[in-house]
C-alpha cells in the first residue's frame, strides 16, 4: 500500500467516525475520544502537504467538522441556544469565523469574528484578532457564511454588536498550526491545545 492509499483510507475511516459522532452528539464531546484522536495524529503524520502555509490548498471556505476548542463549544453552552455550523475561510492574510446559532424559540443567530494572521514558520501562524459580531440573522440580513464573509471582506457594517477588539500586547489572539492539508480535509492544532478538523 503506497502513502497516498494510506491516507486515503485513514481519511476515510476518521471521516466516517466523525460523522457517526456528530448525529448523536453533535457538537458535545463524544464519551470517548481516544480513537477519534489517534486517528486524526495517524492522518497527521501522513500530511500530503508538509509545506501548507505556501500551497493554495489553504484558501477558500471550510467547514467545521470537530473540534476540541472550549471558545466554539461554549457557544452550545448558552441557555436555551444550540450550536450550528461553523465555518472559517482564509483569505489572503485574512481568516473569518463564522458560528450560526438558533434558539429553542427559533429565533436564528451569528458569531463571528475577523482576524488577520502573519506566517511564523513553515506551519503555524499567528493570529490577532480584529472585530467580533454577535447579532441576529433576520436582522442581519444574513443569507449564508459565503455571502456574509464576502460583506466582512468589504468592510460592511451590520445592525449587530459589532465591536472591534483592541490589539494589546500578551492578549487578542493566538497562534495555529496547519498539521495536515489536502484538497478537502485540514487539520489544525491551536496554542491552547484545541484540535480543529475542517473540510471544503
Amino acid at each position: 500500500m503506497t502513502i497516498e492509499q494510506d491516507g486515503n483510507t485513514v481519511k476515510s475511516l476518521l471521516l466516517a467516525s466523525l460523522e457517526a459522532h456528530r448525529s448523536e452528539f453533535r457538537w458535545q464531546k463524544p464519551a470517548s475520544t481516544v480513537d477519534l484522536h489517534e486517528a486524526i495524529g495517524a492522518l497527521e503524520a501522513l500530511n500530503p502537504t508538509p509545506q501548507p502555509l505556501e500551497s493554495p490548498l489553504l484558501m477558500g471556505d471550510w467547514r467545521l467538522l470537530y473540534t476540541t476548542s472550549q471558545g466554539i463549544l461554549g457557544l452550545d453552552r448558552i441557555p436555551l441556544t444550540d450550536l450550528g455550523e461553523v465555518y472559517q475561510a482564509i483569505r489572503g492574510d485574512r481568516v473569518y469565523n463564522v458560528a450560526e446559532t438558533r434558539s429553542l424559540l427559533g429565533i436564528e443567530g451569528v458569531v463571528a469574528v475577523a482576524a488577520r494572521y502573519e506566517v511564523a514558520s513553515e506551519v503555524r501562524v499567528q493570529v490577532t484578532f480584529e472585530r467580533s459580531i454577535l447579532g441576529l440573522r433576520s436582522v442581519m440580513g444574513y443569507r449564508s457564511a459565503t455571502a456574509f464573509i464576502n460583506a466582512l471582506e468589504m468592510k460592511a457594517k451590520f445592525l449587530a454588536i459589532d465591536v472591534p477588539i483592541p490589539a494589546r500586547e500578551g492578549s487578542g489572539g493566538g497562534w495555529l498550526e496547519v498539521t495536515y492539508l489536502d484538497e478537502t480535509l485540514r487539520i489544525s492544532r491551536g496554542n491552547q491545545g484545541s484540535i480543529f478538523v475542517l473540510v471544503k
